[in-house]
Parts: C-alpha cells; sequence; structure tokens
C-alpha cells in the first residue's frame, strides 16, 4: 500500500517535471511556452491557453486568438510581463509573436533554468522518498510488519526513487539538448 502511494506521487512529479520543463523556451515556437502565462480575465488570473487558441504560423512565428476579443490588451500586457522576453504585435484582431533566435547567453541561461527545475524535481522525489521511509519504519516499530519486510519495502522505495530521479535526468538532458541545438 506504501509502495503503491509512493510510486503514485513520484508518476506526479516526474509529469509534473516533464510540464515545466516543456515551459521553457526554445529557439523554435512552441505552445507550451504560454502555459504559465497568466492573463487578467474578468479580475481572474487564468492561464492564456484557456482563454485563447495559440497557433504556430512559420517557425519563427506564433500566434494568439482570443476567445473574445475584449481580452486582447490583457493578454498582451500579460505576456509583456513575463518573463519570456517577448514582445506581441497587437492588430486589433489576433496578437503576432516573433520568436527571436536564442543568443549563447539566453541558452546558457535556459539550460539553467531547466537544471534548476530538475533539481526542483529530485528534491520532490527526495521528501516522497522520505515520507515513505518513514511511514514504513513506524509499521516496522509498531510491529505491524518484520524487519525483513521493512527492510525490503525501503529497498523498493529506493529503486523507485532512483528510476524517476534517472527519468529526471534524461528528461533535463533532453532540454539541454534542445535548448543547444541552433
Amino acid at each position: 500500500m506504501i509502495i503503491n502511494g509512493v510510486k503514485e506521487k513520484m508518476k506526479k512529479t516526474v509529469e509534473n517535471t516533464r510540464e515545466a520543463l516543456a515551459t521553457i523556451r526554445t529557439g523554435r515556437p512552441s505552445p507550451n511556452i504560454f502555459d504559465k502565462v497568466l492573463v487578467d480575465y474578468y479580475d481572474v488570473p487564468t492561464p492564456l491557453p484557456q482563454i485563447a487558441s495559440i497557433q504556430i504560423q512559420s517557425a519563427s512565428m506564433i500566434s494568439i486568438d482570443p476567445f473574445e476579443k475584449s481580452a486582447l490588451k490583457n493578454i498582451e500586457k500579460a505576456i509583456m510581463a513575463s518573463d519570456l522576453g517577448l514582445n506581441p504585435n497587437n492588430d486589433g484582431a489576433i496578437i503576432r509573436i516573433s520568436i527571436p533566435p536564442l543568443t549563447a547567453e539566453t541558452r546558457q541561461n535556459y539550460v539553467k533554468q531547466a537544471k534548476n527545475v530538475a533539481e526542483e524535481g529530485k528534491v520532490a522525489l527526495r521528501n516522497i522518498r522520505r515520507t515513505g521511509v518513514d511511514a514504513v519504519k513506524k509499521l516496522e516499530k509498531d510491529s505491524v510488519v518484520s524487519e525483513d519486510q521493512s527492510k525490503s519495502t525501503q529497498d523498493d522505495i529506493q529503486k523507485l526513487t532512483d528510476s524517476s530521479s534517472k527519468e529526471i535526468d534524461n528528461l533535463c538532458a533532453a532540454k539541454e539538448k534542445d535548448l543547444s541545438t541552433v
């Protein structure tokens, strides 16, 4: 039971890390970079993909077509306020954003950001492992499980942690490679 809970939490942590890495900008356009942009929509901070259609027009152009044209100004403000470093061009109907090529310095900054996201994911995995191991030790202390069962379960939790950590490392390495290719 503890193993299944730990496995599920680790799976969610890896998925959250994957999503966080997807929001880091690369040299080519991706709708995912706008997932964390919050727009003031009727006084409620709303993720941009929920109030607009985001489409890739070309290798360096993205268009954002809001479901309500009245949200254009707020979308434009939110993109400018975000840390994406993009300049939206509002033509009154849709917003067009030209994605400039990344400089070597910005690539390095994004690589650092990706490494930080991966490290946060690993810290979360270690916290989940600690919680699971503590639960197993408590069961052993209360004589619910034997010492051998406890050690076996702790080893299983460690194996889950190692495999999840390796998966996060692979995700980070793929993102670094993506950022490094010109």
